[in-house]
């Protein structure tokens, strides 16, 4: 109560301290405990793909073939159970139609949908509400559904045999019987769907009938292996070559490749982000990394603060350490004394911390984009954890006055010989440099991120990604409707353009085709991701031609056979120049069959991946037949987008009455690659304005000590003669120069640091000279600000006050 500024900042900053990380404790063991609940999770393994040609590895996948699993269930023994999952790829969104006693039929768009295996259920640990999990899939044409989705379909009433149409662009339009029905387990998993179709039933099936012993293209399914208990993968690895060999061996030397399978613990899946094409999407292992030094950075800054403040105030009490000894006091006793005190002051901060942390978790799920729950049953360890280190916090802070000034004669103490120690002086510098170090890492990262981002989002991709609409064409009667809407929204003064295609630039695309030369082999052949458009698409998108032309209903001749590449396909193909190209077939072998494509034209290259990744071979074919698109892209030319959008509607609802309309836009669609830096920046960016303030309040109570121990001196100056600005020159010069310090110390540090974070982009900013110009005259401004305060109000004060006791 006597100092209670040094109390508020004590406990303040080191309840802050103990918040941040916490929080980011909470986000790190969510991000590391996918798929945990899973019964079979130490049994539970993925199979993945490497494709290889030569020495180089080509691709490592999630992916399989169809038969994969059966195949291997049969040749090895360790392997008690397998099952299938397929995502319905060719959508973001499936159409779900419901009629109930044949009245109004009722349409969804609902996301997240999966096509699994009979077992599936089995393998994975689901909470069903309705139905049995062991036999939910076996017949064919069913689906299981999330209890959110069913009651929105059918409110409280039972979902169980109810029958839903449905419209996939993955599996065509059928109908289904839901068998199932399950609530989401409050914990992570890398499956994250929301409704599961049977695998048997609609297209797919068909489709897995005409390559049942495939085992060497069409890697499009997720494949699972429940092993014996015991079992060691490692071994059932090394067994893969000899299988390949056996099965797929002669197959792969017609495409020119060989490849390798390998497994994945399911636990071990969300955190391999050297995997492409995943479930979902993994978690980079760096930025977790980031986060938990954030984390350990600024607890250490509130733990410096806390020990920095307690020393600095504990030599003010010199004085009473020596009249309590003269009275008879014992060194046990102030030891007691002093860690008492110290040790209660961390648990007010932990106590604050606790109930902080409670009220702020759901603003920092929002940042986050996590679903974490506060709960003492499954973070008590961690808990308890850190009201340890709260405590040792406390014991380390309070040890200094307990076992230091305890230790002195009762009279060099009253004397007040230890009052300015040049060990504890020095230790507090230190620390203080060490602060600054760490604020000014965090600034530098802040500002890499946020140039990163800004890049990211104003980068040229090599294509018009503004006002682009994007509308998905689920149903077959959407499509077929597709050729009457493109003339009804061209008619439109607000539209540039309509084309139509299967993927656009941003969503996963899994079509592709190995293209080689004329005169050379498919050993030559070169990956080329495929989409297939309309005449216009191109066009729509901005899509420009370096050599060549576009695909135009002006020519007959453009067929299917027909083919325009981006320069990269050139590039790896071997042709001199993309005019070179024009006129030349590429050629492909499928199933002992060589296909040829004349190639009509050239495109710049564009970016129809995030920046993640370099651009890579790309090819464009047309198609003529309405139903095999998946989207229709509208380029606007207006600024009244809403009412476009409501003529765009009304000629939606005109021809097809029976369906709801949706859109996107494409750049919002292309940003969502980058979720997971937005949300990193955000977070960098909220907590190091946190380090900051924390470091700043420390600065701030040593800069009210060291004025409050220069208080005479500060008076007989201003007695002969100095001035406030040489007064507050001379509070804060020492501390800016432990500033410059740390700026000096932080900048090679942060360099390395967001140099390798940047790795991670194949598209990237470089990391400018300016960047630490802005973070150290930032730091020095901040702690200037700090001291000037403090300094200022010690410079303005009547000297006689302060020398009147001389």
């Amino acid at each position: 109560m006597k100092n209670k500024i040094f109390s508020f900042i004590n406990v303040f900053g080191l309840s802050v301290g103990l918040i941040c990380c916490i929080l980011i404790a909470f986000y790190i063991r969510y991000e590391t405990s996918y798929d945990s609940y899973q019964k079979n999770i130490n049994d539970l393994y993925q199979v993945g793909t490497v494709f290889v040609k030569g020495d180089q590895e080509l691709d490592v996948m999630a992916n399989t073939p169809a038969p994969m699993a059966q195949t291997m269930k049969q040749e090895f023994p360790e392997i008690v159970a397998t099952t299938r999952l397929l995502a319905l790829f060719s959508e973001d969104k499936t159409l779900f139609q419901y009629s109930e006693n044949g009245g109004d039929k009722k349409s969804f768009y609902e996301s997240k949908g999966y096509m699994a295996d009979p077992s599936f259920f089995s393998l994975f640990t689901y909470d069903f509400i309705e139905g049995n999990p062991s036999v939910a899939l076996n017949d064919p044409n069913t689906i299981v559904i999330s209890e959110e989705i069913a009651k929105k379909i059918f409110g409280n009433a039972e979902a169980l045999n109810k029958v839903i149409h449905i419209s996939s662009n993955t599996n065509g339009d059928h109908d289904f019987r839901v068998t199932g029905v399950f609530r989401p387990i409050n914990s992570p998993s890398h499956i994250d769907g929301r409704f599961f179709l049977s695998i048997n039933g609609g297209d797919i099936e068909q489709y897995i009938k005409t390559h049942a012993t495939d085992l060497a293209t069409n890697n499009m399914f997720y494949t699972y292996l429940l092993l014996k208990p015991g079992s060691d993968y490692r071994v059932l690895e090394s067994k893969f070559p000899a299988f390949i060999k056996k099965y797929a061996a002669a197959d792969l030397k017609k495409m020119g490749f060989d490849k390798r399978q390998f497994l994945t613990p399911v636990g071990d899946i969300h955190l391999r982000t050297d995997v492409t094409g995943n479930v979902t999407p993994a978690t980079s292992k760096s930025y977790l990394y980031i986060l938990a030094s954030i984390a350990l950075f600024i607890l250490l800054i509130a733990c410096v603060n806390f020990m920095n403040l307690a020393t600095a105030r504990s030599s003010k009490r010199s004085a009473e350490v020596g009249v309590r000894k003269v009275l008879g006091a014992e060194k046990g006793a102030l030891v007691r004394q002093f860690l008492g005190e110290s040790l209660f002051m961390t648990l007010i901060a932990f106590l604050f911390a606790v109930v902080l942390t409670y009220l702020l978790l759901p603003a920092f799920n929002q940042l986050s984009g996590k679903n974490i729950d506060f709960s003492f049953n499954q973070n008590g360890i961690m808990m308890l954890s850190f009201l340890i280190l709260a405590l040792l916090t406390g014991f380390i802070a309070g040890s200094y006055p307990a076992f230091y000034l305890s230790s002195f004669m009762p009279v060099k103490v009253l004397k007040g010989r230890v009052i300015n120690s040049l060990a504890a002086a020095s230790i507090r510098k230190g620390l203080v440099v060490f602060q600054f170090v760490i604020s000014v890492v965090l600034i530098v990262a802040s500002v890499v991120i946020s140039k990163q981002m800004t890049y990211l989002r104003s980068s040229d991709l090599g294509f018009t990604k503004g006002q682009q609409l994007i509308i998905p064409l689920r149903s077959q009667n959407a499509k077929h409707i597709y050729a009457s809407l493109k003339n009804e929204i061209k008619s439109n003064s607000q539209v540039l353009s309509v084309g139509a295609s299967m993927y656009y630039p941003g969503i996963f695309n899994p079509s592709d085709n190995v293209f080689y030369r004329e005169g050379e082999t498919m050993n030559n052949a070169k990956r080329t991701r495929m989409n297939w458009v309309d005449e216009s698409f191109l066009q729509t998108l901005g899509i420009k031609p370096v050599a060549g032309r576009l695909f135009s209903e002006s020519f007959s001749s453009d067929t299917s056979y027909t083919i325009i590449i981006n320069e990269e396909t050139t590039k790896q193909l071997g042709f001199a120049t993309p005019e070179s190209a024009v006129g030349q077939k590429i050629f492909f072998d499928w199933q002992d069959s060589t296909y040829g494509f004349n190639i009509i034209g050239v495109v710049k290259d564009f970016h129809f991946e995030d920046l993640h990744l370099p651009i890579s071979p790309y090819g464009f074919q047309l198609i003529n037949t309405a139903a095999a698109f998946n989207y229709m892209e509208v380029h606007a030319n207006t600024s009244d987008m809403s009412s476009l959008l409501k003529n765009i509607e009304s000629s939606w609802r005109k021809l097809n009455p029976g369906e709801p309309f949706e859109y996107s836009f494409l750049d919002a669609d292309f940003q969502k690659n980058y979720l997971a830096e937005i949300r990193l920046a955000s977070i960098v960016r909220y907590f190091t304005i946190i380090a900051i303030l924390i470091s700043c309040l420390g600065l701030f109570g040593l800069a009210t000590f060291s004025s409050e121990q220069r208080t005479k001196e500060i008076g007989i100056r201003k007695v002969l003669g100095a001035s406030i600005g040489g007064i507050v020159s001379l509070l804060s010069k020492d501390f800016l120069k432990l500033v410059v310090i740390a700026i000096v110390i932080a900048s090679p540090i942060a360099w390395w640091a967001m140099n390798k974070w940047l790795q991670d982009f194949a598209c990237r900013v470089s990391i400018s000279w300016w960047i630490f110009g802005v973070a150290a005259l930032a730091a020095l401004m901040i702690a200037w600000l700090t001291m000037s305060f403090q300094a200022i109000r010690a410079a303005i004060a009547n000297p006689v006050k302060s020398l009147r006791t001389e």
